[in-house]
This record gives structure tokens, sequence and C-alpha cells, in this order.
């Protein structure tokens, strides 16, 4: 059988309906042979390949109205909305400890998307990587320009890997994988908006001229690559799990009822799409 790619959008905490299609994905054991994903993404796929089931569930919810995961008083302290230490550094170390060794043990490939800001183009990281540093890594995918700072690492300048390649089919062919299972975090029909913050960008971001121009296209990348995704979908290329109902969940929510509701939502639409997708699998 032809080997099949996992292709998973970021989305802040709109990621949460991503842990509940991997939470109804572990559920019935099953796994892909390669996955790859952005930010929020990326962060639960993490959990999944680690086979720690109700651990995105406990870490994005749970912890959501916690001011050390996400606040405005993190942002006038530290210049970040999203605590990025707390996140990426106490959780998976001793508040809900992530199983790294399982992680490294399972045999699917994982490949986390990043955004060069001296380049403006996107860079990855994989798995299979001798001496990966996940954590800085996934930290680096999850760095919202002006709600996170830049994340160095191998020499590099990184930020949310959203910005260069939002939803990375293209890049998971490249590795092989023509046929993808794609989880995004945007209903059917979303149409990206142009920025509007250029004075903004430049401001912040005057010295990365390459990023700023990339930031101020991401709405056309955006547009052109679901375009891409539903040319493949009919095509038969392409498996796509999206919300069925609207969101009601921003990029930066913390009602964990709303939070809870689009966990379930995610869940309740892998449930329903299942056994589709073992026919689509195995065709």
């Amino acid at each position: 059988m032809e080997p099949i790619g996992l292709v998973l959008e970021g989305g802040g905490m709109r990621g949460i309906y991503t842990a509940g299609v991997l939470e109804y994905f572990a559920e019935q054991e099953l796994y892909f042979s390669y996955q790859i994903g952005v930010s929020a993404g990326a962060c639960m796929a993490a959990s999944y390949l680690s086979r720690q089931r109700g651990r995105n569930k406990t870490v994005n919810i749970d912890f959501a109205g916690d001011s050390r995961y996400l606040s405005w008083r993190n942002f006038l302290v530290k210049r970040e909305l999203f605590g990025m230490d707390f996140i990426f550094g106490e959780i998976p170390t001793s508040l809900v400890p992530f199983d790294f060794q399982t992680f490294h043990e399972a045999t699917e490939e994982f490949v986390v998307g990043t955004t060069n800001i001296a380049t403006g183009k996107p860079l990855y990281f994989s798995k299979s990587e001798e001496d990966l540093d996940l954590l800085t890594v996934l930290r680096a995918s999850s760095s919202l320009p002006f709600f996170a700072p830049i994340v160095e690492y191998a020499g590099l300048k990184l930020m949310d890997g959203g910005i260069s390649d939002p939803i990375p089919i293209r890049k998971a062919e490249e590795d092989g994988y023509r046929r993808t299972v794609l989880i995004l975090t945007r209903n059917q029909g979303y149409v990206k908006s142009p920025s509007r913050l250029r004075w903004l960008l430049r401001r912040g971001y005057g010295q990365y001229p390459d990023f700023i121009e990339r930031m101020l296209r991401r709405h056309e990348v955006y547009n052109q690559t679901v375009s891409y995704i539903e040319q493949q979908e009919k095509n038969g290329f392409a498996f796509v799990i999206r919300p069925s109902l609207p969101i009601m969940v921003g990029r930066v929510e913390q009602n964990p009822k709303k939070l809870e509701q689009l966990y379930q939502q995610g869940y309740e639409d892998a449930k329903r799409r299942y056994s589709a997708l073992l026919n689509w699998i195995n065709d």
C-alpha cells in the first residue's frame, strides 16, 4: 500500500480541534508513517506520537486559564502573550511530563515547520535528526510575531511555521507522500484576508525585509494552499478533516467550555469520518 502522510495546520488555541481528532485516532491505534505540522498542529502531534492519550487536553484546556500559560501580564512583563517558558519548559518537564523516550522510539517520522526570518522561507526539522532539541523547535514553530520573541536555534532565527508554510502538504509530497490526510482548523470556505499591519511589521522587523514580505503575502500563500488541497481532495490524493461546525474559538481563547466543545467537535468529526477514512486509506 502506498505510504500516507498526516499534515497538520496550526491556529493557536484552535489547535484543540486537532487534539480531539488525534485523540480518536490514538484510541483506534491509527498512526501514519509520516506527519508534518506547524505551530499548534505540531505540538498536538508530539503528544500523539508519544502515545500519551489525554495529554493534549490536559495541557491545552486545564492550563488555558492559568496566567502563566496565556495572559496579557505575560505580554507586559516578557513581551509574549503565551508563557513560552512555562509551555515549553515547566509543563513538559515537570507538570505534565512529556514521554521523550516513547516519542523517540516511535517508528513514525515527524517534521516540524518553522520560518527562517532572515529569508522568510520555511525551514523544517525532523525527528530523525541527530540531537534534535524538540521543545525548542516546537517553541520556534509556535512563536507568533509581535506576541512572542524570536527563537534562536542552530545559529538561526526562527518564528511561527504557519507564516511561510501554513499547511505543509507540498513538503509532505516532496518527502515522498503523494497521498495525505489533512487536519485543518478552519471551516470550509474560509478565506484569509490581507494583513493591515505593514507599518507595524516595518517597525518591529525592519531588519528582516524578506520576512516582512512573506508576512504581507501570507494570505495569498494560505488561500492558494487551500485551493491546492481541495484540488488534491477531488483527485483522490487528499483526505481532509476540518471543523464541521463554525469555529467559536479564537487563536488566544481561554474559555474552558468553548475549548472543551471544540475538542469534542474534533473527536466527533474524526469518529464520524473514520469509516470513510479507512476506505480511502485502503483504496
